[in-house]
């Protein structure tokens, strides 16, 4: 294919294609990582990551150049067997002032959308520093963990939660 016809043929993708396809291969991520340097001793994480084979690399590609932000690199690159290639954004402005309005322009219609909903909804608290305080934290936590799709979560919301009663430094 022709340079020429591969820009015509990206032109063609429409915001509505690229959230059907999120909808099937697409993850707002919302994660804990026990950190002793920090007051309640524990980091939250917001990722979105966006999977794709490699045959289907390039709508990661223009899903990058859709939205000006993110990274692309191999799911899994010690793997034998994992061949799939993600799209990963993390930086915070640009979930905020990139991915959360593109969503809010073109809404999520299956159950993909809750997880869309407590991803916002954490990245708003994160935002205002509501995490920063017991209060905020435990917020995002039950945010986080109310969410009805079974996951492999490394901590479990008691363990957070009560590691984050021991570690707390008087934030409230």
């Amino acid at each position: 294919m022709s340079a020429d016809n591969q820009q015509e043929s990206n032109k063609s993708i429409s915001d509505q294609y690229l959230t059907g396809f999120v909808e099937g291969e697409g993850c707002f991520y919302v994660g804990f990582s026990k950190r002793n340097d920090l007051p309640l001793g524990w980091q939250i994480i917001t990722e979105f990551h966006l999977s794709q084979n490699p045959g289907g690399k390039n709508i990661l590609y223009f899903f990058t150049k859709r939205l000006k932000c993110g990274y692309i690199k191999r799911n899994h690159p010690k793997s034998k067997r994992d061949k799939t290639w993600v799209l990963i954004i993390k930086n915070r402005d640009d979930l905020n002032n990139k991915l959360i309005p593109f969503f809010e322009k073109n809404p999520l219609q299956t159950s993909k959308f809750e997880d869309y909903k407590i991803f916002k909804q954490t990245l708003s608290l994160v935002e205002k520093k509501k995490h920063l305080t017991m209060n905020g934290f435990k917020q995002i936590v039950n945010l986080v963990f109310s969410s009805k799709r079974e996951t492999r979560k490394r901590y479990s919301k008691k363990e957070i939660l009560r590691s984050s009663e021991t570690t707390r430094k008087d934030l409230d």
